[in-house]
């Protein structure tokens, strides 16, 4: 700033003049988009070029209350410490005049740093921002015309503050837009890591269904056809939430594929797969899965259950039975030197589902989770031909009872975790 002039000894008229100048640069630098440093900038040197202040501490409430601006004053106040000595202060307050004895404790605290003025800055009820005021002429400090004069910081605190503010939300709302349009992309990748499409034939009947707790999460099913005879299917979930878990589980993906396609052994699968999620989240997270390969023409499963919740099992003539045989999760240690492997024989009408924690750990408003029962009393219900010959449910239709019955178990609480469901029926 340009020509600037003391206020010493100024008449009310220039001094309007200069206070109104004192503004327009301000309110200049606001509309043409200037830096909050260089706002701060033109603050310090109307205080202390055209007003006279010697010293001066500015706390922002920027999301938690932070020095923004000093100079001749090194008054250092923590958070707390702000919340306790400043808040109270609702009106321009002199440090010197306290004839109710209110200020004492808050005078003691600033006795060491000069701090003659606090004034403070609010929005409706909400504290924006306190000027703690060193080292001002004892003319300008008197209770006449220094009144408007402090008035005048305030109100030119005021505009800065809030400039700072709408400059710190329109930035928070670019990077929160930014932040939405990458989770968008993300969303969008994880769901291409599932299958674009899931076999309905003579052979298998097979439906699948994903709800993320937030926008993305670590849930994950697929449907790998191997060849002619044999395909394998597996649904898995990664510990933790977000981005991070999103990632681990499309690199297992990547991994689970390949491991596929070179090996007919699911032990040495599941421990080649071990060794992938060690390396790359180095113990800080791990997955459970349960993988299994499916022979058409010989009618055998055979699966592993690493750590997962065990697949349901209905047979047409009603037998219900849970499939557990395997090891620990992947990522929980560094050599899967156990490993069982599960044989069943499927007989035509079988119905398996797969699930997430996300089904039976949802909780209702009591606390009570939905549960496994629930989930074998839906699939006995529907999963099978009734003895008065009703022909069984679609498996389709199967999944969608179950999400809706584990919506009405909720009711308004939150969903708790990811849900996946991969259920088939075999012909």
């Amino acid at each position: 700033m340009a020509d600037l002039i003391s206020t010493k000894s100024m008449s009310k008229s220039k001094l309007l003049e200069v206070k109104l100048a004192s503004l327009l640069e301000v309110t200049k630098a606001i509309n043409s988009n200037a830096k909050t440093p260089e706002l701060l900038k033109i603050y310090e040197l109307v205080l202390r070029e055209q007003l006279n202040v010697g010293k001066l501490v500015l706390y922002a409430n920027d999301g938690g209350w932070k020095c923004v601006l000093k100079f001749g004053m090194d008054a250092s106040f923590t958070p707390d410490e702000v919340d306790r000595y400043l808040t109270p202060i609702k009106d321009i307050t002199l440090m010197n005049f306290d004839p109710s004895g209110e200020l004492v404790p808050i005078k003691k605290a600033f006795k060491q740093h000069n701090v003659e003025v606090v004034i403070p800055v609010f929005h409706k009820d909400l504290p924006l921002a306190y000027a703690l005021i060193g080292d001002l002429d004892e003319e300008q400090i008197g209770m006449g015309s220094s009144v408007k004069h402090l008035n005048f910081i305030q109100t030119l605190t005021n505009i800065l503050v809030v400039a700072i503010e709408n400059k710190r939300l329109a930035k928070e709302s670019i990077h929160q837009a930014e932040m939405k349009k990458e989770m968008e992309v993300a969303s969008q990748m994880q769901h291409m890591l599932f299958p674009a499409s899931l076999p309905h034939d003579a052979q298998l009947e097979m439906d699948a269904l994903y709800i993320a707790h937030q926008e993305i999460g670590g849930d994950y099913y697929d449907y790998i056809r191997i060849n002619e005879q044999e395909m394998a299917i597996c649904i898995a979930d990664v510990s933790g939430k977000g981005v991070s878990a999103a990632l681990l589980m499309s690199n297992f993906q990547a991994n689970m594929h390949i491991l596929l396609s070179r090996t007919e052994s699911l032990t040495e699968l599941v421990r080649e797969l071990n060794t992938k999620v060690n390396d790359t989240a180095k113990g800080e997270r791990f997955i459970t899965l349960f993988v299994a390969r499916y022979n058409i023409a010989t009618r055998v499963f055979t699966y592993v259950n690493a750590g997962h919740n065990p697949p349901l099992v209905l047979g047409n003539d009603g037998s219900m039975s849970m499939l557990k045989t395997g090891c620990t999760g992947l990522g929980m240690l560094e050599d899967l030197r156990k490993v069982k492997e599960g044989v069943v024989s499927i007989e035509p009408g079988t119905v398996i589902l797969c699930y997430t924690d996300g089904v039976v750990e949802q909780e209702n408003e009591a606390g009570e989770e939905f549960g496994v029962k629930r989930l074998k009393d839906i699939l006995h219900s529907k999963g099978r031909t009734s003895t008065e010959g009703t022909p069984p449910s679609k498996i389709k239709d199967i999944n969608d009872l179950i999400i809706e019955r584990v919506k009405e178990h909720k009711g308004p609480k939150e969903y708790v975790d990811d849900i996946a469901l991969l259920t088939c029926r075999v012909f």
